[in-house]
């Protein structure tokens, strides 16, 4: 039995979580504002830390619970925001068997005997560390009555405890704990970050990737870390260590990016059967259709930042021709484009048959962009008005 536990894999997002601040990508907000509330001795005692999902809330409070405990590898450390992962206040953290760490996860423990434990065990002191940590996750999901029961003892609580809860529904949280608490919204990390990280564990794996590939990963998990290395798990075992672009498409169900961009400018330029022939062949190699109107929605919002001039667009080289041309286009133009395919997706939910509905669509979109825009009639009026 030790034997299959010793040589049981440990996926990409438990083996690669980080164990300290330093570690942490994406939240230099939060990391600084720790850092000075140590330094200056500022520290709060309740901190909610909300965001998506794998941003890093239940890492982050597992961090902190660390670094308010650790006392260094000679035993004299102070709170830190790099602790030492040597100490046995670390390791008992990390491994979840610390005696003056309790997680509770609101989802499966939501009512008020839940929480009258923890504020009983609140009123007593630490046992074998410098504080009692008590980290609540999802706490959204408490009752009315558990939050009014936690409130005294949250906005009063004994010098020697900290309470960190973490959260992705932050309005679900009633004002009166939000109030009492040190709020950090953890914000999604960016696609350049999500792919340095992807490139630095193949590395250290020895995994082949090719280029594109891994931006591919990064853009699916929407900014997610967990989503990301478990995509890249994913990944691992179907490519065999070699990750190919066309598998990782294939294993998303979507498609090459200057298929999708080009899909998109053959129906804003009115070119109906062309349009519809690109489409069936993105069908024919296994992508879903859903991923398609999608995938055309990202392209056509990249193309409106493009008009109005925002510029470092994180896209691929591939896609910079085909923005710059769609965004020729104009703002109105792509504006009714984005409407008729935002409506498209309350379609195909009702339509029989998703394929024909999202190639319906694409049809009407084609169609209607060979049509003057509101602006270009009143302007064409305005003018018939002048010369007569």
């Amino acid at each position: 039995m030790n034997n299959i536990r010793n040589n049981q894999y440990k996926v990409f997002a438990r083996k690669y979580r980080p164990q300290g601040f330093d570690q942490l990508i994406g939240q230099e907000f939060l990391v600084k504002t720790l850092s000075n509330a140590i330094k200056y001795e500022r520290l709060a005692h309740a901190f909610i830390l909300t965001g998506v999902r794998g941003v890093g809330k239940t890492t982050t409070a597992r961090i902190l619970a660390k670094g308010l405990n650790c006392i260094g590898e000679n035993g004299k450390g102070n709170i830190t925001l790099q602790p030492c992962g040597i100490c046995n206040s670390c390791k008992d953290i990390s491994n979840g068997r610390h005696i003056d760490v309790l997680e509770m996860d609101a989802a499966s423990n939501t009512g008020v005997d839940d929480v009258r434990e923890i504020i009983e065990n609140s009123s007593y002191k630490p046992i074998s560390s410098r504080y009692k940590v008590f980290i609540i996750d999802e706490i959204h999901m408490l009752s009315k009555n558990a939050f009014n029961a936690l409130l005294k003892t949250l906005e009063e609580p004994p010098d020697t405890v900290k309470f960190i809860f973490a959260t992705t529904e932050i309005r679900k949280v009633p004002v009166t704990v939000l109030s009492r608490c040190q709020r950090f919204d953890l914000k999604r990390v960016s696609i350049h970050e999500l792919d340095a990280l992807l490139i630095k564990i193949c590395s250290i794996e020895n995994i082949k990737s090719e280029k594109n590939a891994l931006k591919i990963i990064a853009r699916a998990s929407e900014g997610s870390v967990r989503d990301a290395l478990s995509l890249l798990d994913q990944a691992n075992a179907l490519c065999k260590s070699d990750i190919s672009e066309n598998l990782v498409l294939k294993m998303l169900g979507k498609v090459n990016d200057e298929k999708i961009a080009n899909v998109t400018h053959l129906c804003l330029d009115g070119n109906i059967s062309e349009a519809v022939k690109s489409y069936n062949e993105i069908i024919q190699n296994g992508a879903d259709p859903g991923f398609i109107l999608s995938d055309i929605l990202d392209v056509i919002h990249l193309s409106t930042l493009k008009t109005i001039g925002v510029e470092k667009l994180e896209i691929h080289e591939i896609l910079e021709d085909y923005i710059i041309k769609l965004s020729n286009f104009g703002i109105s133009k792509l504006g009714r484009a984005w409407q008729i395919i935002i409506n498209g997706f309350s379609e195909i939910k009702i339509a029989p048959n998703t394929k024909i509905a999202v190639e319906m669509i694409l049809i009407r979109l084609a169609n209607i962009s060979t049509l003057p825009t509101p602006s270009e009639i009143i302007y064409a009026l305005e003018n018939d008005e002048k010369s007569e």
